[in-house]
């Protein structure tokens, strides 16, 4: 029986906790476990800095009280009392809730989880632990730091906050790798410490912040040089000092080949922000594949879909898809595939409606919604992904093999006629219905319009030429050091006749090729500057009064 679910009667009437360690920043390091635990909970305790991280994972309605500390001023003035996170575990799990606190890194790692786990015991309140990647760990190896050699060497970890003279003492006398947690700030005291128990000045040293994470950034020094050096990346002085920092020393940690094993910071697109003209469901897998470049994607839809203005024709079409009226029904959009399903729904139908229909769909995306739908496309154009590549592969009507010679074609009201004068031409006859309208999406926050027209973005993928009028119409003109990349000819175009500077351009028409051309740009980018001998910037990391850190 598993550890996790057994004994559930145990604690059933007085609640759960499960202390949760939710890794280092990165989301994709949650355990499987860290998960399911999240996906159960009633009640979600978390530290501000993995809050982000771990509540995409709960279920709607789970209750996220903020976490604060127990405020002794306030006692002493006879004011209510600020309540701290024992005293919201414990009361959420004294009222039968599923209670999970998640800690940054490891609760094992975590004073103050322990103490909280201690009061669960004390108090007769069931609890498990579900074990996280450490921040002393995770960072490392995002970094390119390996903390051990083939060798082999002693590891230490020190928490420069809590670090006693004694400590030091260890440490300095060690040739092992020494761990150090700490801020930008006191990174270069605790390096002060090391030389001073001990540690020659001449020992290799990383100091990276914001670890696992696009926002990551990494030093290479020595203990004698890591205050320079942080001085001279303008780093130092700085408001954000208090910025945790995990910090590597020692001779056998590999820090000397970090140009090799940096394979996270080195991702062609790494912390480039990236505006992408398309709504968060329709820009998922592109989303994703632009994360795995090291990318961070924001969606701005430029057009929202609307129901046609008189629906009286998608209904009888649709009815005739049940009635046997057509032979086939080509999709050209996923909107064009939503419209449909909604129609079904509305009409208490499912994919089994299409049984006996030959179903064609332009673009991957439009396939991969239809297979959702629970519909297997028989036709995807072989070659270009539009409406010239669907003709050139649609059969001409055969009356001995097609018992049916019409097409019902769900489209935009603004689509183009091309696909239904190209059917024509082959003999078919054409249902040309307005399935849904298209019309300019309303503008986006002010400060993402700042952020376009100031160059706060480093590229912009532009997926058609709609989305660049729609975009520069809604949002204004991307600044110039903006990176654009366009889907094809005529939307690089279109982006021409707006003035702007056309970067990328994807061989293929596809939103996914569009993609692997804009990494392939920025690691030529990369590589450049590395040869030069100068410092990988981001493209909005160039304009006029710009701060070199990333955001």
């Amino acid at each position: 029986m598993s550890p996790t679910t057994s004994d559930l009667s145990a604690y059933s009437a007085s609640g759960h906790v499960t202390f949760l360690g939710a890794g280092p920043g990165d989301p994709g390091l949650l355990t499987l476990r860290a998960v399911e635990a999240l996906a159960g909970a009633d009640v979600l305790i978390a530290e501000p800095d993995v809050l982000d991280v771990v509540r995409s994972h709960a279920r709607a309605g789970v209750s996220t009280p903020a976490l604060t500390v127990v405020d002794d001023a306030s006692k002493t003035a006879g004011i209510p009392a600020i309540r701290d996170a024992v005293n919201l575990v414990m009361e959420a799990a004294r009222g039968g809730k599923r209670v999970v606190r998640a800690v940054t890194g490891d609760p094992g790692l975590d004073g103050d989880a322990g103490s909280e786990m201690l009061a669960c015991a004390t108090a007769g309140i069931a609890f498990e632990v579900v074990p996280g990647i450490a921040a002393a760990v995770g960072v490392p190896a995002y970094a390119g730091v390996p903390l051990r050699d083939a060798q082999g060497t002693d590891v230490r970890l020190v928490d420069a906050r809590t670090a006693s003279d004694r400590c030091w003492a260890e440490v300095g006398a060690s040739d092992g790798t020494v761990v150090v947690s700490a801020t930008l700030e006191s990174v270069a005291g605790a390096a002060g410490e090391l030389v001073a128990a001990g540690r020659k000045p001449d020992t290799p040293m990383t100091v990276t912040v914001a670890g696992t994470t696009t926002r990551q950034r990494t030093w290479t020094a020595t203990l004698g040089t890591v205050a320079q050096t942080l001085k001279q990346a303008k780093v130092l002085p700085s408001p954000d000092g208090h910025q945790p920092v995990i910090a590597v020393v020692g001779e056998r940690s590999a820090a000397a080949q970090r140009d090799q094993l940096a394979w996270f910071e080195s991702k062609p697109l790494f912390g480039w922000n990236i505006l992408v003209p398309r709504t968060k469901e329709q820009a998922a897998s592109l989303s994703d594949q632009l994360r795995s470049y090291g990318a961070v994607p924001h969606e701005v839809p430029t057009i929202a879909v609307e129901p046609p203005r008189t629906p009286q024709q998608m209904e009888r079409a649709v009815k005739g898809l049940v009635t046997g009226r057509y032979e086939w029904i080509a999709f050209t959009s996923v909107n064009a595939v939503k419209a449909v399903r909604e129609k079904f729904e509305e009409y208490g139908l499912d994919a089994r409606a299409f049984a006996g229909i030959k179903v064609a769909a332009v673009g991957e995306q439009t396939a991969a919604s239809l297979v959702d739908f629970g519909v297997k496309p028989d036709l995807v154009p072989s070659g270009e992904q539009s409406a010239a590549g669907l003709l050139e592969d649609w059969p001409p009507y055969d009356p001995v093999f097609d018992p049916i010679d019409r097409v019902f074609l769900p489209r935009a009201d603004i689509a183009t006629e091309t696909l239904v004068a190209g059917l024509i031409e082959l003999g078919w006859e054409v249902d040309d219905v307005t399935a849904y309208r298209t019309v300019r999406a309303s503008p986006p926050p002010a400060e993402t319009r700042e952020a376009i027209k100031g160059g706060g973005f480093d590229a912009v993928m532009f997926t058609s030429s709609s989305t660049v009028r729609n975009l520069v119409g809604i949002a204004g003109k991307p600044h110039n050091v903006t990176v654009i990349a366009c889907i094809g000819p005529a939307t690089a175009k279109t982006a021409e006749e707006h003035g702007l500077r056309v970067d990328v351009l994807s061989p293929e028409p596809s939103v996914h090729k569009l993609a692997e051309a804009l990494a392939a740009f920025g690691a030529a980018r990369r590589a450049a500057a590395v040869e030069a001998g100068e410092h990988v910037t981001r493209p909005s990391e160039r304009r006029p009064g710009s701060r070199r850190r990333r955001t």
